[in-house]
């Protein structure tokens, strides 16, 4: 697949596929997401010590995958949004490298090629749907050469970071309604001059399944007038840790180890976020 350009579509059906990284939402992850060194350091190791070929499942518009690409690794990615596709590879284009990049929901992940290394950054569980999250980690499995690894983030409910993520599941504490969108809010500018606008918020809770739910709004300006507006909707299943080591069992994998958010070290119970290691 080749890169490509866009603006975003001022409007229009998205795919109901429980993500919302499509149309301008793309485009932002083109514009403004970048890798965090530590971030992009952590998954260079898992690479380096379980090997190439890797495969980024859930690549977005590139964001690990260009610069692991210009670093001489040989990776492929895939992605359920064909917007996000055309931005990875117009960020790819951008970098002077070429990568083979996969239209593919991780539930159906099915490619000619297996790796060494397969990753996933802080998308495991986008979708809502938890068979369909067993599922991908078997196809993960069925991808991985001998000795391989699949290696992911997650955010426990407990996240430091997110002091409302735990209790918004407590009684009482529940989503009962559904904040108005803000009249605004703050903008950031891309290098064509154009600016957008991000809102989020949530639309549904449910603690029996450990899934909730997100609106985004996106808003494009230009030269001070609004010229598009989109809304997107993203589900997201929540795991704690044994229900984790349990799929992942179940899916074939053998040797677990779980470590501190891109710390290298083991994860301690004071760990809001993690990094599973999940080898064959």
């Amino acid at each position: 697949m080749t890169g490509g350009s866009s603006i975003g579509r001022p409007g229009g059906a998205f795919p109901d596929d429980g993500t919302w990284h499509h149309g301008l939402i793309a485009r932002y992850w083109y514009e403004f997401n970048r890798p965090e060194p530590a971030e992009l350091a952590w998954y260079r190791g898992a690479i380096e010590r379980f090997g190439q070929p890797a495969l980024d499942l859930a690549c977005g518009a590139g964001r690990l995958l260009t610069p692991l690409a210009v670093d001489g690794v040989d990776v492929d990615g895939v992605d359920v949004s064909a917007d996000m596709l055309t931005w990875a590879g117009t960020a790819a284009e951008d970098a002077g490298v070429t990568v083979s990049l996969h239209r593919q929901a991780t539930h159906e992940l099915r490619l000619d090629r297996r790796y060494r290394t397969i990753y996933c950054c802080d998308s495991f569980g986008i979708g809502g749907d938890r068979a369909r999250d067993l599922e991908a980690l078997r196809r993960v499995r069925a991808h991985l050469e001998p000795g391989g690894a699949f290696v992911f983030s997650n955010h426990l409910l407990y996240s430091e970071d997110d002091p409302e993520r735990f209790a918004r599941w407590l009684p009482g504490h529940h989503l009962e309604t559904v904040r108005e969108w803000r009249d605004d809010g703050d903008r950031q500018r891309a290098a064509d001059g154009d600016e957008f606008e991000l809102d989020s918020r949530a639309v549904e809770i449910d603690p029996l399944r450990a899934r909730h739910v997100f609106e985004i709004r996106a808003r494009l300006w230009r030269d001070g007038v609004k010229v598009a507006e989109e809304i997107g909707r993203l589900a997201e299943n929540d795991y704690m840790l044994p229900e984790l080591r349990l799929m992942l069992d179940v899916a074939g994998f053998r040797d677990v180890e779980v470590q501190g958010r891109y710390t290298g070290l083991p994860a301690t119970a004071s760990d809001g976020a993690v990094c599973i290691i999940a080898a064959t």
